[in-house]
């Protein structure tokens, strides 16, 4: 790519310049598998860099064309990718079908999507833009099982430890395997176009050869499960897809067990949803208004000013407009340095999510002292701030050509922030529950307080356990 080395010096402008250094090598030198799919959670560590930053350093290199973004559907019981697009509005379906695992699952974001990025091929070509031009071994590592999984180094010899036979069709050929099927439980498996057929080998041992046949479409499809003595079988193909196929005969046993159910942690799309630098870069069109995503679990932080009206009476519109502004300002800058991001702000709250409870609790607290700074440079009290903080199951979606966010949890924070009172951050029960947040609370000068056996919120009809997070001088004061 000519201009690549002008995008490169703009990357570096835009984001973190170790991760933006990291990756200009990466291009250079690493091997083409390591540039395809990139987990940037794996990214980071293997590399010590910080997570957050190198997250956005990918994000900002998409953006200028030097990478391309993935959403992966994936199987979460053997972390095969189940479909694959550049926006997340590609995965439109309600439910994915895995055919390895006779299984059918709903895409919910910070369980079964993650973020991959893979070097585009204007800028470094490699073996993954042609997948079909991959052989078996590599097809699985590279394009069937995900970032999350765990493939060995040596994925030749999983696989050819764990399957009886492997070919290659191509588009209308046909072709048939001639083996012995020793007891057990065999899968027929195309990785290509999701293709399978179980097979129940028991019973006595025949030397009657059973012939078997599967035929592939560009669908996902199951073909039930046959069962049949152990001994010679002849499996006929025909390949009715429009691309090459790769079906082999699986052994479902100890060592194929061990490579589907390794997993190791993944950049989900509620991690990176609520990522400050992807909101800003991306505002619109990561999926279409009548989607709706749901998600087990996020956690909502919201704020308010108290009294800010008064603050305009008190110190005149100029001073009080600046004032605010700083105070947006400082929360921007909490948010993001926790990996959060500001979906909207309503007057003067906000409200941000967070891919999990610490890193809420922990905007939050940096948000306490960065008040606390602006008032000692003031020397007056002028910002009070509420605070309050949830987490649970909600929907992702388009409102307004923005992505936000629908439910409970979201009714929830906001209620609790209404009874927040600038000496406490106020959180829910779930939050403090959080192993992490127990383990922030240990190390931190914070300890927490119930407020109430459970309080009722307005427009909720269940009474919730609420928690104030006080720093520990303020609350044994109190």
């Amino acid at each position: 790519m000519a201009d690549a080395s002008a995008l490169w010096g703009l990357l570096k402008q835009a984001a973190d310049p170790s991760v933006a250094a990291a990756l200009e090598m990466s291009v250079e030198s690493d091997e083409d598998r390591a540039l395809n799919r990139i987990n940037p959670l794996t990214y980071a560590a293997e590399r010590g860099l910080d997570e957050e930053q190198t997250i956005g350093g990918l994000v900002h290199a998409a953006r200028l064309g030097l990478f391309d973004m993935s959403w992966n559907m994936l199987c979460p019981g053997c972390g095969g990718v189940l479909e694959s697009g550049a926006a997340l509005k590609t995965l439109n379906h309600a439910h994915y079908y895995c055919s390895l695992c006779a299984s059918d699952y709903e895409p919910t974001l910070d369980q079964l999507v993650e973020v991959t990025f893979t070097v585009n091929p204007r800028v470094r070509r490699i073996a993954a833009h042609d997948p079909d031009s991959l052989p078996f071994a590599e097809y699985m590592r590279q394009i069937f099982w995900s970032s999350s999984t765990e493939v060995p180094e040596d994925v030749e010899s999983v696989v050819q430890n764990t399957t009886l036979d492997v070919m290659e069709l191509a588009p209308g050929e046909k072709a048939a395997m001639s083996l012995i099927l020793p007891k057990g439980f065999a899968i027929v498996f195309d990785p290509v176009t999701h293709s399978s057929l179980f097979l129940d080998v028991d019973g006595e041992e025949t030397h009657e050869r059973r012939n078997l046949s599967l035929v592939f479409t560009d669908s996902h499809a199951h073909s039930g499960t046959l069962k049949v003595q152990p001994g010679p079988a002849r499996i006929s193909y025909e390949n009715k897809a429009a691309r090459r196929t790769l079906p082999g005969v699986w052994l479902h046993t100890a060592e194929m067990e061990k490579i589907t159910g390794g997993r190791r942690p993944f950049l989900n799309a509620t991690r990176l949803l609520s990522n400050q630098e992807f909101r800003d870069l991306y505002r619109s069109g990561t999926f279409d208004p009548e989607q709706r995503f749901k998600i087990t679990s996020l956690t909502i932080l919201f704020t308010d000013l108290r009294g800010s009206t008064a603050l305009y009476d008190r110190i005149g519109d100029l001073a009080a407009f600046d004032l605010v502004r700083s105070h947006f300002g400082a929360l921007l800058d909490a948010v993001a340095a926790e990996g959060g991001a500001v979906v909207k702000t309503i007057g003067d709250a906000v409200m941000a999510t967070f891919p999990t409870p610490d890193r809420a609790l922990r905007a939050a607290m940096r948000m306490r002292e960065e008040m606390r700074k602006i008032n000692q440079g003031r020397g007056s009290e002028d910002l009070a701030l509420n605070i309050g903080l949830h987490s649970g199951p909600c929907l992702a979606v388009m409102l307004d050509d923005r992505q936000d966010y629908f439910g409970q949890t979201v009714n929830i924070a906001s209620r609790v922030q209404g009874l927040a009172e600038p000496d406490a951050i106020l959180a829910t029960k779930p939050i403090i529950e959080s192993s992490e947040v127990a383990r922030l609370l240990t190390e931190s000068s914070y300890r927490t307080t119930p407020r109430s056996s459970s309080l009722p919120l307005r427009g909720v009809s269940e009474a919730f356990e609420i928690y104030e997070v006080r720093e520990r001088e303020t609350a044994e004061a109190a």
